[in-house]
């Protein structure tokens, strides 16, 4: 009996430590082109936004196989693969798109020719439909990545979907893919690792000025950051922007928040939407979101309430 007790304290022991050291490693600070590890097993990519326009990436390894999150652009995609393979020889088995915007799923093609099945929230799927092949094209331009898939008339569509969750699980790792409803876009999903207190957000939050308003709904996006806020969650990883700790999120809600309350209190005051994009002066503890789509943002919010 004593050396059960023994065996059984350290064992609480050892999963004592290693939770602490998870607790006190906290979010890496990183860099554009740096990889990350979150945790055992879990990875952050900080993509190159403002140089090659690709988003942030993530991966999970399982037991058997690799979850990736984020589909990126072609080139982005084969940059993440090659470092998947750097630290593990398991198959890709599935990439998550957490929206259908090209930085994060036109880069499916490459995914699906290394053996993975594109994921997402059903309404992807939908506003794939709504929305391209408009927008691949237009992509397709600027993009010489897109050019080259010169077999591809459009993005690939995610091949498997879900309304509200899917969960991904086996002995070693817990993945729950979520859905709140219409923020950034109508598709938002994310994923979730309760055991690592892991978020990945795509663009419904963002480390930076990188809030791109026009395919959701402002109003809602709250309520779905709210949901977030509930989530027992340590490290936040954005779709574009450093990794981060839990407080991200309330400050993404406060500064849509804070632009809500100020269009609201213009038009009340008869301002034109001209007098808000020039007049609005955002606080110093949120200026850090503030970058070249903030009169869009402006003006996304004065349609929103004006209709």
């Amino acid at each position: 009996m004593r050396k059960r007790l023994l065996a059984t304290t350290f064992t609480v022991t050892a999963l004592s430590l290693a939770a602490c050291a998870t607790w006190m490693r906290g979010a890496p600070v990183t860099q554009h082109g740096d990889v990350a590890m979150l945790a055992d097993g879990v990875y952050f990519r900080h993509g190159e936004l403002e140089k090659l326009g690709f988003c942030n990436n993530g991966w999970v390894v399982f037991e058997d196989f690799v979850l990736a999150v984020d589909a990126n652009f072609p080139d982005g995609a084969e940059i993440c693969l090659a470092e998947i393979r750097k630290v593990t020889d398991k198959p890709v088995r599935f990439v998550f798109d957490t929206h259908h915007h090209g930085d994060h799923a036109y880069g499916n093609h490459i995914w699906a020719q290394a053996g993975a099945l594109p994921v997402a929230q059903e309404n992807v799927v939908t506003e794939m439909d709504r929305l391209e092949p408009k927008r691949w094209q237009a992509a397709e331009a600027k993009r010489e990545d897109i050019r080259k898939l010169n077999s591809a008339d459009g993005p690939m569509r995610p091949v498997v979907t879900f309304p509200r969750s899917m969960v991904l699980a086996d002995s070693t790792r817990r993945v729950e893919l979520l859905h709140f409803g219409t923020a950034h876009t109508r598709g938002d999903g994310f994923a979730y690792l309760p055991k690592e207190k892991i978020l990945f957000t795509g663009d419904v939050v963002v480390n930076g000025p990188y809030n791109f308003m026009g395919d959701g709904d402002t109003k809602s996006w709250l309520q779905v950051l709210d949901a977030l806020s509930k989530l027992d969650v340590d490290i936040i990883a954005p779709g574009h922007g450093a990794c981060t700790d839990r407080s991200l999120i309330a400050r993404q809600r406060a500064y849509i928040a804070f632009l809500r309350n100020a269009v609201a209190d213009g038009v009340a005051a008869g301002k034109s939407l001209e007098d808000l994009q020039k007049t609005i002066q955002v606080p110093d503890d949120l200026r850090h979101y503030v970058g070249k789509m903030f009169p869009d943002q402006i003006e996304k919010i004065h349609s929103e309430m004006t209709g």
